[in-house]
């Protein structure tokens, strides 16, 4: 047998060599393919997690998107902060002095970007007033010198502008359609830019608030318990649809006065504005009085008078009245036909005229020469004048 084996040729192999090493090959070649499609399957186990946050367009799938939307629904007061907060700046007015540096001495207000191509902020007339130079405050952080176009004392508000691009505005509302109840924040610089933009909530607790002045300067305010601090003058009340339903002026701060919180309405800064854009002031008629209070039944009846209605004034030296000759403590108790029985009324029937136009002035007045708890009526015109400051 070894014989034979020795004799075979070269390179030709026992049969049963051949097949012994089949089995190994086939395995081997079983493992190549498994080990292939292994690593071909590996790239799709790890893009199955990435798929599923995925819609067919490419964005994030709404469960994603939701919670940012459901954090807002849940409260609209972030959507509120993060749409106007923008739009609002800080004001600081330094008064006069010789290098019109920062003396420390500075009045820090709010205000609110109405029209961002020109540049139109509005404030508060007494965050400005007496002011040698003007500095507003950007969300961004740029603080930018500002001019002012015009002021106005008896409503408390004043426009600046800026020349600075890319400001955004504010959106405005319509303030005759606020309700009592509804949801309003305020949002402003209390306390100076150390605490800008700061957002307080609260709910509208009063429309048509009056704080009388002279001349029946009783505008209409709306009332908030939203909080609002020194420095919040000048900032934005909005409502929950985003709109700037009042500028913030009046905060009461005495004993036993808590979350009274005032806005001028947005119709009636609407109105200002406009105005002071384009006359540089508001031009508004006056008799040139001060109304010094209103007829009730009580005092009607303790001075015997003929009327139970009707407000008492005081005439201004050298002023439409004085010279049309109404005098002190007489009791206007009409103009035009108009039964007066509020300062409120005076001004509005005043509001309706221009300057230059007379109006008829009913007034109830004490007979001096006859005696006390005597009085006559008489009518009296009265071309009405300017009103001043």
């Amino acid at each position: 047998m070894l014989e034979q084996e020795k004799n075979q040729a070269p390179g030709k192999q026992p049969a049963g060599k051949k097949h012994r090493f089949l089995p190994l090959v086939l395995v081997a070649a079983g493992l190549i393919i498994a080990a292939g499609w292994l690593l071909q399957a590996l790239p799709e186990v790890q893009k199955k997690p990435q798929i599923n946050l995925f819609n067919s367009s490419g964005s994030i799938t709404p469960k994603l998107v939701n919670q940012e939307a459901e954090k807002q629904a849940a409260n609209p007061v972030v959507s509120i902060a993060q749409k106007m907060s923008p739009a609002v700046t800080g004001i600081t007015s330094i008064p006069t002095d010789g290098l019109l540096s920062r003396t420390g001495d500075e009045v820090t207000g709010s205000g609110v970007i109405f029209d961002a191509q020109n540049g139109y902020i509005v404030t508060n007339n007494h965050v400005v007033e007496g002011a040698s130079r003007i500095l507003v405050t950007l969300a961004d952080g740029r603080e930018i010198p500002a001019e002012i176009i015009g002021k106005d004392s008896h409503t408390d508000l004043a426009v600046l502008q800026v020349k600075a691009p890319n400001l955004i505005a504010a959106t405005f509302g319509d303030s005759d359609r606020v309700s009592v109840g509804e949801t309003a924040v305020a949002i402003g610089n209390p306390l100076g830019m150390r605490f800008a933009r700061s957002v307080t909530v609260g709910v509208i607790s009063g429309i048509n608030r009056k704080l009388s002045g002279d001349e029946g300067s009783a505008y209409p305010l709306l009332q908030t318990d939203a909080a609002i601090n020194p420095g919040n003058s000048g900032g934005a009340l909005i409502n929950s649809r985003g709109e700037v339903i009042g500028i913030n002026s009046v905060k009461i701060a005495m004993p036993g006065f808590e979350g009274m919180g005032f806005a001028i309405p947005s119709n009636q800064v609407k109105q200002v504005i406009a105005s002071l854009i384009q006359h540089k002031e508001v031009v508004r008629p006056a008799l040139g009085v001060t109304l010094k209070g209103e007829v009730t039944a009580e005092a009607a009846a303790y001075y015997h008078l003929p009327v139970d209605y009707g407000v008492v004034i005081e005439v201004h030296p050298t002023s439409p009245a004085d010279k049309a000759g109404l005098r002190h403590m007489d009791i206007i108790i009409a103009v035009d036909d108009q039964v007066i029985r509020t300062a409120e009324e005076i001004r509005t029937a005043i509001s309706q005229h221009q300057v230059g136009d007379t109006v008829q002035v009913k007034v109830i007045r004490e007979k001096r020469a006859i005696g006390r708890d005597a009085y006559e009526e008489m009518v009296i015109p009265v071309i009405l004048g300017r009103l001043e400051g």
